[in-house]
């Protein structure tokens, strides 16, 4: 027999069962009411019970493993006790704490005395997380890398990937006699190449104060040790940094990314240092569009010489069947798109 409870409880289950949401109420068919041999059971999250909506029996009680706060604007409804998380770019991943010596944990003010405990206190523990040789290893390594990542302007996912390559690093005892400095250039380069980010080794290298030939040793180090296969450099993505370099048009630009792209479907790009075939194609491109750059500077834009260029605009030249603009008749030659301003 139900008693007065269970009654209204039912009646205001059936009332509001059509508008209930999916977050707070759910059927689920799978069960059976012990009672009646329904199959139609409430499920309240909001009462942690499982309710027959035949019968109005409790058939079992359910957990709520939700939040124990109750949100009152749609802003609240995502927020979370839990702090930040794991930062692998911090030398501590961002899980130290530390205490305030001018304050209690009521707010008051110290005296003199307490002020001066609190900061030797503090002091020996800072002392205390960097006793360990691999923490101090990684707070002056994780310092190099924020330093390194500002000087190049990298992102934050890729630092943290750089991070997280040193720490493999660090983990298989690989930095031992050699230059925290260099193993971290390493790392920052590898994460470049590893997300597709343009930034040249010798860029990387002068940036960290180290020889570039160093740098590619640690490098190629790195990859071997930690078994690392990283992808093959496409000539597009250096496009767009040498075409600022030189202040070319956007169709300009545009032009030399379908001469790349042309030559990559041939297979003529195989074997190729990328930023030449880049250079190259941007070359070309102003040839077409009558942008003035000679080969000298295209070439201090790209990272590479004179000689390079003139191989690979060659290579390009007798692959796709381009003829210079001197060669081609003047009414075949596409006029300049006029642009704002000029």
């Amino acid at each position: 027999m139900n008693t007065p409870r269970r009654q209204r409880q039912l009646r205001s289950f059936e009332t509001t069962r059509d508008t209930w949401s999916e977050k707070n109420m759910e059927n689920d068919n799978c069960h059976v009411c012990p009672k009646c041999g329904g199959t139609q059971i409430i499920r309240d999250v909001e009462a942690g019970e499982e309710v027959c909506s035949q019968c109005g029996l409790v058939i079992s009680e359910i957990v709520d493993s939700g939040a124990e706060w109750r949100a009152f604007e749609f802003s609240e409804i995502g927020r979370s006790r839990a702090g930040q998380a794991l930062t692998p770019s911090l030398w501590d991943q961002g899980m130290s704490t530390s205490f305030n010596c001018l304050r209690d944990g009521t707010g008051k003010p110290l005296k003199l005395d307490a002020i001066d405990k609190m900061h030797r206190l503090r002091k020996y523990d800072n002392r205390s997380k960097v006793n360990d040789t691999q923490a101090r290893n990684l707070s002056i390594a994780m310092a190099e890398l924020s330093r390194l990542s500002t000087a190049i302007h990298l992102p934050e996912n890729a630092r943290n990937n750089a991070a997280l390559l040193y720490r493999k690093a660090l983990n298989k005892d690989m930095i031992r006699g050699r230059s925290i400095d260099s193993f971290v250039a390493a790392c920052v380069y590898a994460a470049c190449r590893m997300q597709g980010i343009p930034r040249p080794l010798k860029a990387i290298a002068g940036e960290s104060h180290r020889e570039v030939g160093d740098v590619a040793r640690t490098y190629r180090l790195l990859l071997t040790e930690l078994g690392i296969k990283m992808p093959v450099n496409e000539s597009e993505k250096f496009v767009p940094s040498i075409a600022s370099k030189l202040s070319l048009k956007r169709v300009t630009e545009q032009q030399a990314v379908e001469i790349l792209r042309e030559a990559k479907a041939r297979q003529e790009l195989s074997g190729k240092d990328p930023r030449g075939l880049a250079a190259a194609a941007l070359y070309l491109a102003c040839l077409r569009n009558r942008e003035k750059r000679t080969q000298k500077e295209v070439a201090e834009a790209a990272g590479t010489t004179e000689v390079t260029l003139r191989n690979r605009v060659k290579g390009l030249e007798g692959a796709l069947n381009v003829r210079r603009v001197e060669e081609v008749p003047p009414m075949l030659v596409e006029p300049p798109i006029p642009t704002t301003g000029e």
